[in-house]
């Protein structure tokens, strides 16, 4: 597990988004970046799911939470501008952007990939995150210590077989999180690595291993030394790095 030990006030009085807040590694990064002094920003398509992760944080004693139920399949370019404008007349700047987010498609060989299950996932997984990405970087600029946080897979470093459309999602959130890297480095407050979970006790994770016994698993709080390290100014001046949770 990465080894990393969080001060309680690490993110004192920070804005982060989070996608995909609703369950999961989602729903746990909110919960230890709002214990740790963070509002919190829960996005995701599911309102009832989001409404009980705020309940949860409310009920700690935490920063109030907000919620925005938004679907990253079906929103519009002009969806993604009201968020940032909804975001930056209440907060005025945005400190973190965790993208958790994904869908995971068919793992089937290749040849038996239909165009639209490739396509779903190639626009949930990449095209919605860039578009979250570009339409936010400029509240993230008005951060004094932004951070983005890419989640990636082992099946985004080394390809194998039967992952498919969600693999390949995975090869260019890497991409995407370098290009951004690279651009912002030196003349922005703003920094972007990646996170690949591991196997992690998950509804993902069973849809892909079926046969798996989830308790061999952790949890997904136990994972969140990486996701706390890369939110918090104890990662300031790391920049284009993938790292592993596990």
């Amino acid at each position: 597990m990465f080894d990393y030990t969080a001060r309680p006030d690490l993110l004192k009085d920070r804005v982060i988004l989070i996608t995909g807040a609703g369950r999961g590694i989602g729903a746990a990064a909110a919960k230890s970046f709002a214990a740790h002094g963070a509002t919190v920003l829960l996005l995701g398509k599911t309102e009832a799911n989001l409404s009980q992760v705020y309940d949860e944080i409310e009920a700690a004693g935490h920063p109030q939470p907000v919620v925005i139920p938004f679907n990253l399949e079906t929103a519009l370019p002009h969806q993604y501008d009201e968020l940032a404008v909804m975001i930056e007349n209440e907060f005025g700047r945005l400190d973190g952007l965790l993208h958790n987010a994904s869908i995971l498609g068919p793992r089937t060989p290749l040849e038996q990939l239909s165009g639209d299950n490739f396509m779903r996932v190639m626009h949930v997984n990449v095209n919605a995150m860039f578009m979250l990405s570009s339409t936010l970087l400029p509240l993230l600029k008005l951060s004094q210590d932004a951070s983005v946080v890419f989640t990636s897979s082992s099946v985004g470093r080394k390809g194998r077989a039967y992952w498919g459309a969600y693999a390949v999602s995975k090869f260019a959130t890497e991409g995407l999180m370098q290009v951004m890297a690279d651009e912002l480095d030196g003349i922005s407050n703003v920094r972007a690595n990646s996170i690949n979970p591991g196997a992690t006790r998950t509804d993902m994770r069973a849809q892909a291993y079926p046969g798996e016994n989830p308790a061999t698993r952790p949890l997904p709080q136990d994972i969140m030394p990486v996701y706390l390290y890369l939110m918090g100014s104890d990662s300031i001046g790391v920049n284009g790095q993938a790292f592993d949770a596990q």
